[in-house]
């Protein structure tokens, strides 16, 4: 069962009281804990600092009515507790430093006490999430406020008469996406849909999330701004911590992620943490998780659900609570059918998940990347650079049209940016500069590539040519164009292509055979070969 916590604000009239009379007065914030049905493990209590005698009175009083409740109290300031403005900077830093943990804990925000402002500012910072809980009213049954027999509530509010207040949340929460969109002013609707539940969840939960798309749509980087971001909001105190799944190999990927004693194994000469220790409080970013091992793998659930798992060599349980981000350009419901992922780790990884485009699926957003790029450049080699009109409509049409294979997606973006201003005359990219960079993309682009599917073969090769051929064609050269690109020259794919036939034949030109095929769409050798 998750604890309930209290967050209320002391009454200054209504809370008071003193000698043994006061144990026959209903008293708000007491009378919260006065019910069998509802058990608070913590109460943290806003005071105003000229009444601080009064909320330790009240958390005494707490104390004795709960004696299982943790009470906490946080002094602040109001020189004019009616002043809208005051009220709501107090107590939204109060949201700010308050530490609650949505998976583990249920907060409810008491909103009977302290003045009208102060209970709509607190019912604001419930709604935006700042405090992530439901709202709590006590009173006494029949209105009698000496009754010792209180009532709780939930309740609502009318928010539309508060539309200034409540439009700094929507503020707050546009430059949170723009913080994960790396303030590039994308324009694919998709992606910015995508980017704004990233930027709510990521707020809302520490729940896993799972970022998939392609190599260099941009999993890593948003990995690390969703980190900075929860950061900034005060989120999280600990480390992010990264690491790439495909890099873990045998022993040392237990060792790397759970850590180990000393002595563990040949060459543990001193104890390791390990990453998951490393994340405490923080943010794991496990990216390529389809590649770790089968042990890593049910290490890593029981880790998920209990936040234990044991270091190499150890018979003593660590412990770490971090948020796990995970990442993956595999289909990991096939590899579950494959047998290669866990079924029950899936489920646990998969309750939020994020599908990141390609580059090729988003051409509007390709210039607002482009300044980006430019920018970056700019930045981490101290030359600003820039494009004339020419070369940069010259770029765009290139880059926007249906022959861009952008195979490596924002990394091939990275790089001809990075080429182009490194050769560019003066720091300013020309027309020739972006000749040259087209056709070097043009050439990489056009040889094929083991990881991609049998259509992006097709697609790299004849481009929008393929359109026009039947399905029996397409099953044919695509086995074809597979069979060269992982062959040196036309005489290995052929022998490989024609090994049956081959045999029967006097004179084998294999060669001039898979040459005459090719010629027949149009292809060379250079087109197809690795």
């Amino acid at each position: 069962m998750r604890d309930n916590v209290f967050v209320g604000i002391v009454g200054t009239q209504l809370d008071r009281g003193t000698g043994a009379k006061r144990w026959s007065k209903w008293r708000p914030t007491v009378s919260a804990f006065q019910h069998d049905e509802l058990l608070f493990r913590r109460a943290e209590l806003i005071v105003e600092r000229r009444w601080k005698r009064l909320g330790e009175q009240i958390a005494e009083d707490i104390r004795t009515t709960s004696p299982e409740t943790d009470v906490r109290i946080t002094l602040v300031e109001f020189k004019d507790a009616w002043d809208f403005e005051e009220v709501w900077e107090v107590l939204y830093g109060f949201s700010r430093e308050l530490r609650i943990d949505p998976e583990r804990e249920d907060c409810m925000v008491h909103i009977t006490t302290g003045t009208h402002v102060a209970q709509i500012c607190l019912f604001l910072l419930a709604e935006s999430r700042h405090l992530p809980g439901r709202l709590l009213q006590t009173s006494p049954r029949g209105g009698k406020t000496d009754s010792r027999d209180p009532s709780w509530t939930a309740i609502d509010l009318d928010l539309s008469r508060y539309d200034r207040i409540a439009a700094r949340f929507r503020e707050e929460q546009r430059a949170g996406v723009s913080f994960l969109k790396s303030g590039i002013d994308t324009r694919n609707v998709v992606f910015n849909q995508l980017i704004d539940r990233v930027e709510q969840v990521a707020i809302a939960t520490t729940a896993p999330l799972l970022l998939m798309g392609p190599t260099g749509a941009g999993k890593t980087r948003l990995a690390r701004r969703i980190y900075e971001l929860k950061r900034s909001r005060r989120q999280v105190t600990g480390n992010y911590v990264e690491v790439n799944c495909a890099t873990l190999r045998g022993d040392l990927a237990m060792s790397t992620l759970f850590g180990h004693t000393r002595g563990a194994f040949s060459g543990a000469q001193s104890e390791r943490a390990g990453l998951l220790r490393t994340a405490h409080g923080g943010v794991l970013f496990l990216d390529e998780i389809g590649e770790l091992g089968a042990d890593e793998q049910a290490m890593l659930l029981r880790a998920l659900e209990s936040r234990t798992f044991l270091p190499v060599g150890s018979d003593e349980e660590a412990s770490s609570d971090f948020q796990l981000l995970a990442g993956t350009k595999r289909d990991l419901y096939e590899a579950v059918a494959d047998g290669d992922f866990r079924e029950d780790l899936l489920a646990r990884i998969n309750l939020w998940t994020v599908k990141l485009p390609g580059l090729r699926e988003r051409p509007e957003d390709i210039e607002p990347n482009l300044d980006y790029e430019l920018e970056e450049y700019a930045r981490k080699n101290g030359r600003r650079i820039s494009m004339n009109k020419e070369a940069r409509a010259d770029f765009l049409a290139f880059a926007r049209g249906s022959n861009a294979a952008w195979r490596g997606n924002f990394r091939d973006l990275n790089a001809a940016v990075l080429r182009m201003g490194t050769l560019a005359p003066g720091g300013r990219i020309d027309v020739r500069v972006v000749d040259e960079e087209l056709g070097r993309l043009r050439d990489a682009w056009r040889r094929p590539d083991r990881r991609t599917g049998r259509d992006d073969l097709l697609q790299a090769a004849l481009g929008d040519r393929v359109a026009e051929l039947d399905r029996f064609d397409r099953v044919q050269l695509a086995e074809v164009l597979e069979v060269c690109g992982r062959s040196r020259t036309l005489a290995e794919a052929g022998r490989e292509l024609f090994a049956v036939s081959r045999l029967r034949r006097s004179t084998r030109n294999d060669a001039d055979r898979v040459r005459k095929y090719l010629a027949k769409w149009g292809l060379s050798k250079e087109d197809v070969l690795r």
